[in-house]
């Protein structure tokens, strides 16, 4: 039994790694899922494409962090195209995500020149790797590289959103009649919101390539439902103790940690591995589902004044 405990502490490590990288797809996803009030699947496909972009920018002999930026800016284009296809074509937004995500495989496939492409973190500076975790220098550790990230990312967000470009960007997802009657573009700042949301996703894309040494086709598979997990789970555990927009973003990032940190312990516990996106799924149903389920059959009915049958 020690064995068992002293391999999953082991490996916990690892998942936490992993949990501060989707940390920052999460945070992407929030952005669309509460901000904009817009249910973005595109990023099953963005995902990919960063990671996709990166890493062939790096095996072609670019910098890393070159390769980062041009992987985060081809993340923006694809919340550009489901925003165009959104607004300027008026197709529902659910199903721009479907049409950018199904359009992205092939993309994909064609940056690649193939199903997957890998990089060996021997012959390549990578700022994040599987091997970084453990025996290295502090500057170098993968948890620490990530973690930085998701802070400055935090702090740029932070006081984007406390602009006035982004409290217009906030006004849409709020109340986009009352934003439009205030002068406020609203299809530009919805397209916008999506372009920093799949920037988000795609820059997590070029992380986590770097991170497992390959970008695969299939490596944004059930994204959304990963993001939406995060995002649920943080602000279950965390919504009446943070009421700062940047700590809010904080708990997203905490609860794509403690996503992780239960699958990797679900997986120690020897659960098959193949129902775990089963599994995840019905959390994220039960979580959504849960105010609807307790608005309709826990809470209980309030007497207005003034009815005769009082």
């Amino acid at each position: 039994m020690s064995l068992n405990i002293l391999t999953l502490l082991n490996a916990l490590p690892g998942a936490f790694a992993q949990g501060l990288i989707w940390g920052i797809m999460a945070i992407g996803v929030y952005i669309t899922y509460r901000i904009l009030d817009v249910a973005d699947l595109t990023v099953d496909g963005s995902l990919c494409t960063g990671g996709a972009v990166c890493i062939m920018m790096m095996l072609s002999g670019h910098d890393v962090w070159i390769s980062m930026l041009v992987a985060t800016v081809a993340g923006m284009l694809t919340g550009l195209a489901t925003g165009l296809f959104h607004t300027f074509l008026g197709i529902p937004a659910i199903l721009a995500g479907i049409l950018t995500q199904l359009s992205l495989w092939s993309v994909n496939l064609k940056i690649m020149g193939k199903a997957n492409q890998a990089i060996n973190v021997d012959k390549y500076d990578l700022i994040v790797s599987l091997r970084f975790i453990k025996n290295v220098p502090v500057t170098k550790n993968t948890l620490l590289v990530v973690a930085i990230f998701i802070v400055v990312i935090i702090g740029i967000l932070y006081w984007c959103f406390g602009t006035e470009l982004g409290s217009a960007l906030r006004a849409p997802g709020c109340n986009g009649n009352m934003a439009r009657a205030q002068g406020i573009n609203t299809d530009f700042n919805k397209v916008l919101g999506l372009m920093i949301s799949n920037g988000l996703v795609a820059l997590s894309g070029a992380l986590l390539a770097q991170y497992q040494g390959f970008a695969d086709i299939n490596m944004g598979r059930g994204a959304i439902v990963i993001g939406l997990a995060a995002v649920i789970i943080g602000e279950a555990l965390f919504k009446k103790i943070f009421h700062n927009f940047g700590l809010k973003l904080l708990s997203i990032a905490i609860g794509s940690i403690l996503y992780y940190l239960v699958y990797q312990t679900v997986i120690w516990l020897g659960v098959d591995t193949d129902l775990l996106k089963l599994l995840s799924a019905l959390v994220v149903a039960v979580f959504l589902g849960f105010p609807h389920l307790k608005s309709k059959y826990f809470t209980k009915p309030v007497k207005r004044g003034g009815d005769i049958n009082a």
